[in-house]
């Protein structure tokens, strides 16, 4: 298992092995083992799994908060995403600062993001599947959103004149600079 630290302390690009012959191929997508071996420490225990049939379906910018906020592992079960962190750790150095990355069925790539920063995808190819691993339940007292579009995080979503497939949660989210976040940064 590769794992690559992004410009957002925390968040690590992961890129598990695959072992392919004629029939296809096999790959631990994971493993508590090799992550302490990594020096990652999260104790998952629900996975999650959607499908957004349309190319151009955004979903997110999401986070639960405490007490019931999520460290998550996220992949691509089938098609293509791209998919986004953002740190909103009040009094992080990279507070409002994104990263992303392209998760496919075919690069196997996955993106942990931990607690404390929100969460989000927009889909490349039809029939997108995501599947991630939380390390809290969810619940809906703490679930919470920011605007995806949001200037002041000028996130490049890539859709180009491509009008972005939204829910009304996260069409009506707030901008960043009218959140309170409820998470600090402990640097």
């Amino acid at each position: 298992m590769q794992v690559t630290d992004t410009k957002l302390a925390g968040v690590k690009l992961i890129v598990p092995r695959r072992f392919g012959d004629h029939r296809g191929f096999f790959s631990e997508s994971w493993s508590r083992k090799a992550m302490e071996q990594a020096g990652l420490f999260f104790d998952f225990v629900q996975d999650n799994h959607s499908l957004s049939r349309q190319v151009g379906t955004v979903r997110g910018l999401h986070f639960q908060s405490p007490p019931a906020a999520q460290d998550k592992l996220v992949r691509c079960g089938r098609g293509r995403l791209f998919d986004v962190a953002v740190d909103i750790r009040r009094g992080s150095p990279t507070y409002g600062q994104w990263v992303g990355a392209e998760l496919s069925f075919e690069n196997g790539h996955q993106l942990l993001i931990p607690k404390g920063f929100l969460h989000g995808f927009v889909t490349r190819e039809p029939d997108t599947e995501i599947i991630y691993k939380c390390s809290d339940y969810y619940s809906p007292d703490c679930d919470g959103a920011v605007r995806f579009d949001d200037p002041d995080i000028g996130i490049d979503w890539g859709l180009g004149d491509t009008a972005p497939v939204l829910s009304d949660k996260d069409a009506a989210a707030p901008l960043l600079a009218d959140f309170e976040t409820p998470f600090i940064h402990e640097g």
